[in-house]
């Protein structure tokens, strides 16, 4: 048995493997809070995004643009608080340093690119290093990732086949927990979301399926997101909600509405994105979602929690 992660110490959480990380999130009935970040965009004083995220009650953290074979992130080493100072370490130890200084467990977010996806609009090409493939995969299963999620970012074409094979792939060759889904269309013509792409991606062996929140994407409502919890839930998988389309800049009062709106279908993690400040949430928008999800108490102990312990 494990401790629920709401409640976990720092030297609990990172000691979980993939398996008792899902029961972990599974144990705290729907109060999970994950924040994703921008790794390589300026933050404050010289320390990192996630250092921030993690202060103001986040239970995991999601680098996003981060290339696994030249890990970087600014502010993470003294002096490197800039692109015009930091430096690629190649030594193994950029994933490990950066679970010491917020003690919990840390992601990276792969990009399963489909290079025959049909477009909607112009293409963003990425490095490898993004690219969800057997070699990115086993890179981070060498950093030392408690979590990969296989998603896309605005324009780069990935698509739910892709997203499938992938998962495949990464059950392979990753110990940690897998999160595969669409948080908004990546820029491809196909629908963001449906039961059939949930149904392939749990086929595949996904551990948590990604879809967005509601509010987030047109035309996803409580209905079908319940019906989605539903059919994850009776093949023992989780499902993270996500406000990926910049709403995670919105406003406290849009963030606790449409928290209070997927806790109530059921989903097991609530993750909230980088783009509204081009690098992460504005911080009083993740304690917003921490609170409105599990209350003040959960919400402060989250906060307060020594990373020592």
């Amino acid at each position: 048995m494990v401790k629920r992660l709401i409640s976990a110490n720092s030297s609990e959480m990172l000691r979980m493997n993939g398996k008792e990380l899902k029961q972990s999130i599974k144990a705290s009935e729907g109060r999970v809070v994950l924040s994703e970040n921008v790794v390589v965009h300026e933050p404050l004083d010289g320390i990192t995004t996630s250092e921030m995220a993690a202060a103001f009650g986040a239970d995991m953290i999601l680098l996003n643009v981060f290339d696994v074979f030249n890990p970087l992130v600014l502010g993470l080493y003294d002096g490197e608080g800039t692109l015009a100072t930091a430096k690629v370490h190649n030594d193994g130890k950029t994933v490990k340093r950066l679970q010491k200084l917020v003690g919990r467990p840390i992601g990276v977010n792969l990009e399963p690119v489909d290079p025959d996806a049909k477009m909607l609009e112009d293409r963003l090409t990425i490095p490898e290093g993004r690219m969800a493939s057997e070699k990115t995969l086993q890179e981070a299963e060498k950093l030392g990732f408690n979590f990969v999620v296989l998603t896309g970012n605005p324009g780069t074409g990935v698509t739910n086949e892709q997203i499938a094979k992938n998962i495949v792939t990464a059950k392979k060759v990753f110990s940690g927990l897998v999160i595969a889904g669409k948080m908004h269309g990546a820029g491809v013509d196909e629908a963001v979301v449906s039961e059939k792409a949930v149904e392939q991606f749990l086929e595949a062996g996904a551990d948590v399926i990604l879809v967005p929140a509601v509010g987030t994407v047109p035309g996803f409502d409580e209905v079908e997101l319940k019906k989605i919890v539903q059919l994850v839930h009776r093949s023992g998988a989780l499902v993270m909600s996500t406000i990926g389309t910049s709403q995670e800049g919105s406003g406290h009062n849009f963030i606790e509405n449409i928290a209070i709106k997927n806790k109530i279908c059921g989903v097991d993690i609530q993750h909230v994105g980088d783009a509204a400040w081009g690098i992460q949430s504005p911080m009083e928008n993740i304690f917003a979602l921490s609170k409105a999800i599990r209350g003040e108490r959960h919400a402060i102990v989250r906060m307060s929690r020594s990373i020592n312990r």
